[in-house]
């Protein structure tokens, strides 16, 4: 990844109160390029114009998230397995039912 020019302000957006507010994107590039350890998080705010402390704050926030990334990814497939098979075995009963009362019939 190769960090942006000098006074690119890409991904940060001033409002009235004069605070900088960054876009995920620009957080995502910077918690990145901390995890990747590569350089330092002095080196990483300067190349990407936020203060040191901040680039500590989003990897730490990161790496708490990470984790659930994925395991809300799981149990929400999870989830649906068990629906889809709650729906089928609920059809299967349905139709067995259906089957055994035409049986029923047709032998009279």
């Amino acid at each position: 990844m190769t960090p942006p020019a000098k006074g690119d302000t890409m991904g940060i957006m001033g409002t009235k109160d004069g605070r900088k507010h960054h876009t995920a994107e620009l957080k995502a590039k910077v918690v990145i390029a901390a995890i990747k350890g590569q350089h330092t998080a002095n080196e990483i705010a300067s190349m990407y114009g936020v203060h040191a402390t901040q680039v500590g704050i989003w990897k730490k926030k990161a790496l708490e998230e990470l984790a659930q990334v994925f395991s809300s990814r799981r149990s929400s497939a999870v989830r649906e397995q068990e629906d889809l098979t709650a729906t089928l075995y609920q059809q299967i009963g349905q139709l067995k039912v259906e089957l055994d009362w035409l049986k029923k019939k047709a032998s009279n």
